[in-house]
């Protein structure tokens, strides 16, 4: 209802505010709604499988590739070790479009692993979806802002962990033994840096670059892994419990 007050040449009106509606809890999921997320999780579960076989496509990338330096490199005594230099450059491309990759697929992996814990675990054992927890609000939210997960080093990380540092070693073992046996067994150390030079560039630069191009890499994998596990500290959750 409103109230009208007449001072001097105006009425003024003054509006009663309709009380605030009442937060209701939201405790039970209907039929159809269980229905809906089950084809959701199903429909996460789709992407996540893609993304993974995209992940395995660049890593399968690298040790070809990496297969193939070696089979020129040793295929002679007189062969050169430079494709076992250059192979580190198609490599870290590989490695780069596969952490890009994995930030899309940690999105997925991370709402599927979501609904499983508070989902599908709370409904089998205890037949109650916990919806007090509000951990459909976290799942909406995702939804609504969709980002990702993990950041561009984190990700460069843990696939570094997962596949590449032995991929990185193998082929600083193998340029490493290419020197040492080739053309002729190595009798001093000396002779495995003269060998190591090419064209122009000595071999001490190249040992150098290549120290470095490993601890570099070595070095992310380590920091990565102890972000997860401050993270994980934090939240009190596991990495594959959190969403991301």
């Amino acid at each position: 209802m409103a109230k009208v007050e007449k001072t001097g040449l105006f009425m003024t009106s003054h509006l009663s505010e309709p009380p605030p509606a009442a937060e209701t809890e939201r405790n039970a999921l209907t039929t159809a709604e269980i229905g809906a997320v089950a084809h959701l999780y199903r429909g996460e579960v789709y992407r996540s499988t893609i993304w993974r076989t995209r992940l395995d496509t660049t890593t399968n990338w690298s040790v070809v590739t990496l297969g193939v330096a070696l089979s020129i490199s040793f295929s002679s005594p007189t062969a050169s070790p430079l494709p076992l230099v250059l192979v580190g450059i198609l490599i870290l491309l590989f490695l780069m479009l596969e952490a890009r990759r994995y930030r899309y697929f940690n999105v997925w992996r991370a709402r599927c692993r979501w609904m499983e814990k508070h989902f599908y675990a709370p409904m089998l054992i205890e037949g109650d979806l916990h919806l007090e927890e509000n951990w459909q609000d976290t799942l909406a939210e995702d939804y609504m802002r969709p980002k990702y997960h993990v950041g561009f080093l984190v990700a460069v990380g843990r696939r570094i962990r997962s596949n590449y540092l032995w991929i990185l070693l193998i082929q600083a073992v193998a340029f490493i033994g290419k020197l040492a046996v080739h053309p002729t067994p190595i009798e001093h150390w000396s002779q495995v840096i003269d060998r190591a030079d090419v064209g122009p560039i000595p071999g001490e630069i190249l040992f150098l670059v290549g120290t470095i191009y490993v601890g570099i890499w070595a070095g992310i994998a380590i920091w990565s892994k102890r972000h997860d596990a401050y993270r994980s500290a934090k939240s009190g959750k596991s990495r594959s419990d959190s969403m991301g």
